[in-house]
């Protein structure tokens, strides 16, 4: 299991969404797979995940958070995620992509909230 510490100081989030022909489905999950554990242990990652949707299994979520831009550059020159990357944009019909990069201005450990 990938450690996800998101309490570690973030200072960028990336948040997008692939949705892939169903036929492409699996291959886009073992293209994507052999980076997770090498990105997860970069200098600067914080967290990096994907996750399926619950509602269409076509389209898979990633979250990233990031200490600094300098971590993300170093991490778009990785040579797992660069072979990710061909291979996605190679041999996958990616049917829709979304990204949003975000600045974090403060960021507070939260929890679930109290249901009473």
């Amino acid at each position: 299991m990938i450690p996800h510490i998101k309490h570690t100081p973030t200072s960028k989030v990336i948040s997008a969404y692939y949705t892939v022909h169903p036929d492409d489905r699996q291959a886009f999950i073992d293209a994507v797979i052999p980076h997770l554990s090498t990105t997860a242990q970069q200098d600067g990652c914080t967290y990096y995940v994907f996750a399926e949707d619950l509602i269409d299994r076509n389209t898979i979520h990633l979250t990233e958070g990031w200490r600094d831009q300098a971590a993300i550059d170093a991490h778009m020159a990785d040579e797992y995620f660069l072979k990710a990357v061909t291979t996605v944009l190679e041999g996958i019909r990616v049917l829709d992509y979304q990204a949003e990069y975000y600045d974090v201005g403060t960021q507070t450990a939260g929890a679930l909230p109290d249901s009473n």
